[in-house]
């Protein structure tokens, strides 16, 4: 497949309930059911993915909202979860998946986090080739998903310096 042009994403933080944000999660959602069948079953409480402890953000682009990102705090101090790392089908293959993450990453230093983990599945090879190149490395299960075969578990650790791609 031929390699889009780079776009401009403008990030903003936005609230979990924010209807962008719900429409986003429901069209993640709704990858979900083509990939495993089934829609994500993890519980949310919003309030998880509000600063300064969570934070939700949404990559613009021209106006249009075309992925997001979600970090809440894991049961470890200093460490975030990441959830939900999205960009619309009519705007992949052009690095903004990258970008939401790496503005996610910095948004946990600026928070005060020092890791990064974060569960995916294997039906989304872009996701794992993605985590990986980051420089993300494989760690022990956790969560809702913390035992199931389909899950891989990767983390991040954010006190070194890393240069950007």
């Amino acid at each position: 497949m031929e390699r889009l042009d780079p776009v401009v994403l403008d990030v903003r933080v936005h609230d979990y309930t924010d209807p962008v944000v719900a429409e986003l999660v429901e069209e993640v959602q709704g990858e979900y059911v083509v990939r495993y069948g089934d829609r994500d079953l993890t519980p949310v409480d919003p309030a998880e993915f509000r600063l300064p402890r969570g934070f939700v953000l949404v990559g613009w682009c021209e106006g249009v909202a075309v992925g997001s990102v979600a970090m809440r705090a894991a049961a470890q101090p200093g460490v975030a979860e990441m959830k939900r790392l999205y960009v619309r089908a009519s705007h992949r293959r052009r690095g903004l998946a990258r970008l939401l993450l790496h503005a996610a990453e910095d948004r946990a230093r600026e928070a005060g986090y020092t890791r990064i983990v974060l569960e995916t599945g294997v039906r989304q090879p872009e996701a794992i080739a993605l985590y990986e190149t980051e420089g993300y490395t494989p760690v022990a299960g956790f969560g809702y998903y913390a035992d199931m075969p389909s899950s891989r578990y990767f983390g991040l650790d954010l006190t070194g310096s890393r240069s950007r791609r």
